[in-house]
């Protein structure tokens, strides 16, 4: 399903619930009131496609790339910057994105379908909308939630004049999280099937359920250590996921990299839903503009990221009995590594990227990148400034599928049904044997070996205190959704934020494996040191060019601040900013602050 130029077009066009005094207490002549808008279906269907772009937010427009990949989530373990590393919160802010604007928007489309409209709409549509309007207030609650755990939780409009509803305290977030399921629950039961291109339908609501519901159940299980909850949400990621698996609509059949960088995903299997882009109606972007091979980025793949591909016969490069299995240079890992990691970088490395010298075109066109790279051809006119219109999967069936079976792998700790090499093939294997470009099957890509349960690779790398399954399961979703939203989000679920303390994994502060003097002797100079497989770390000194050859790490990347075990720091949840506590007790109530973070 996509986001079409229809929808985007119909945003344009709101609904207005403000007056003004005297004489200038008119209607306005070119936007809907409150008072007279609940009139029709179509006019609902008009309120409720502003949500779209919010919450389906894509490649983002023009040159905004907040919650875009690439540039939105630089805070990860698969990121480098170059310099000093970005560093979580440390202190509490002025002000933060405590926002209730889209749920006091879901409680007003709510409240009008259930009233004001109820002899308009038949009982179907009635339903559908209240599903609509219930599933986006659910998923705002739970990004709140995620980002800050107790939040005060509405389910209704909340009148301007009630300062006691409006400064109400934060409410328990089991509490809030109680709201969430049962308004998906709702909706997965009452959202149509099938309500048009550009709209919502169920099977998107299911997608978004899973994702939710897994996040949750594993917050409940690591952070929470609430195994009853867990077990709850984990239940409802593999419904609503499982939903989608026996639907039979999706598939996995795109090669990987035509998934980010195709000018129309319209019937695409692979995508449940995604965002259109269209020069006509000046819905563009500028995410491929930043891969174009032509503008320098600060930030890259860390060499932790590197190492985490798998091999193609499924085994870690520790183990592997490939050729150049432990060779780390972009010629070795394509032809060695999974195909995931060809289509995620260039071929070449380019001093472009001053982080890491590995150039990401993940969202770049491969007809694109071979025009690019040759510097005496002139850029494509529509992969330069914001101009980019090639459309984003926002929501892919591979990520169904690794909800899927992470849940199921989880559920099996607390005593479920144990994964089965069937589940393992309809998912992980599923995915690895998507088609390969014939771009890079010509470079000697081939697949992935299967997964096999029997012979799960022996990673000297794994954490101990997971699995080795799960730890396999995290690894296939960290190759998929490299420079996406999820890793981050992933590692604050598990628990797992100290995988991103650099003094612990120092592979976090150097990028791509360079041999200096052979591909790029013009860099050499004072601020290089490379970095060996063995950790060992090797500046430039002026006289030892021919040993700069390794991991590239600029003399000035320099360690991310303490963040685990600090006094009033919880990297887990974000504080409230002074703001919105001075704003309650200049109203007379008070605002507790997020738990681990100093309340005055």
């Amino acid at each position: 399903m996509k986001l079409s130029k229809i929808t985007y077009a119909l945003v344009a066009l709101s609904l207005s619930f403000t007056g003004c005094d005297k004489f200038l207490d008119r209607p306005p002549l070119t936007t809907e009131q409150d008072e007279t808008a609940w009139v029709t279906e179509d006019n609902v269907r008009l309120y409720a496609n502003k949500f779209l772009p919010e919450f389906f937010v894509g490649y983002n427009t023009t040159f905004t790339t907040t919650s875009a990949p690439l540039l939105g989530f630089t805070l990860s373990d698969d990121v480098l910057s170059l310099g000093n590393q970005n560093n979580f919160t440390r202190s509490v802010p002025i002000s933060s994105i405590w926002s209730y604007s889209n749920i006091r928007s879901a409680n007003v489309m709510a409240d009008r379908v259930e009233n004001r409209m109820a002899t308009i709409l038949s009982d179907e549509a009635k339903q559908h909308w209240l599903g609509v309007a219930k599933f986006y207030r659910a998923w705002r609650y739970a990004q709140l939630v995620f980002t800050y755990g107790d939040v005060p939780y509405y389910d209704y409009p909340v009148s301007d004049t009630d300062l006691d509803a409006l400064y109400k305290p934060r409410d328990q977030r089991d509490l809030v999280m109680d709201g969430v399921f049962e308004d998906l629950t709702f909706a997965m039961e009452n959202v149509r099937l099938n309500d048009g291109d550009q709209s919502l339908n169920r099977y998107v609501v299911a997608g978004i359920v899973a994702r939710i519901a897994l996040q949750e159940g594993t917050w409940q299980k690591y952070y929470y250590e609430n195994n009853g909850r867990a077990q709850r949400f984990l239940e409802i990621a593999k419904s609503a996921a499982d939903f989608l698996i026996n639907s039979g609509r999706y598939d996995i059949v795109t090669e990987y990299r035509a998934l980010f960088t195709s000018e129309s995903l319209k019937d695409n299997k692979d995508c449940v839903f995604y965002r259109h882009y269209d020069e006509a109606i000046a819905v563009q972007h500028s995410i491929a503009t930043y891969s174009n091979l032509r503008e320098t980025l600060a930030i890259g793949p860390t060499t932790d990221l590197l190492k985490s591909y798998l091999c193609n016969d499924g085994l870690v490069w520790e183990n592997s009995p490939l050729a150049d299995a432990r060779k780390f240079d972009l010629a070795s890992m394509i032809k060695t590594r999974d195909p995931r990691f060809e289509a995620t970088f260039h071929r070449n490395p380019s001093a472009l990227n001053r982080a890491s010298l590995f150039y990401i075109t993940k969202f770049l066109p491969r007809n694109i990148e071979s025009i690019h790279e040759n510097p005496a051809n002139s850029p494509v006119v529509n992969f330069t400034s914001n101009r980019n219109t090639t459309d984003y999967p926002v929501l892919r069936y591979a990520e169904v599928l690794l909800n899927w079976i992470e849940a199921k792998a989880e559920l099996a700790t607390f005593g479920g049904a144990a994964v089965n090499q069937e589940d393992i093939d309809k998912s992980i294997n599923k995915i690895r044997r998507r088609p390969i470009a014939a771009e890079a099957a010509a470079r000697g890509v081939q697949k992935t070996a299967d997964l096999l349960l029997v012979s799960i690779p022996s990673d000297p790398q794994r954490d101990i205190t997971v699995s080795p399954l799960l730890w396999e399961i995290r690894r296939e979703r960290r190759m998929e959704f490299a420079f996406e939203y999820s890793r981050i989000a992933d590692l604050e679920r598990w628990k797992k934020l100290e995988y991103m303390d650099t003094q612990m994994n120092p592979d976090l502060l150097s990028g791509g494996w360079v041999n200096f003097q052979a591909q790029l002797p013009a860099l050499i100079n004072a601020d290089l040191g490379v970095v060996s497989t063995d950790g060992n770390y090797v500046p430039y000194n002026g006289s030892n060019a021919a040993l700069m050859n390794g991991f590239y790490r600029h003399r000035s990347n320099a360690d991310r601040l303490p963040f685990i075990n600090q006094v009033n720091i919880n990297p887990y949840l974000s504080p409230v900013g002074r703001n919105q506590i001075d704003d309650y007790a200049s109203r007379g109530y008070v605002l507790q602050q997020t738990q681990g973070w100093p309340q005055n």
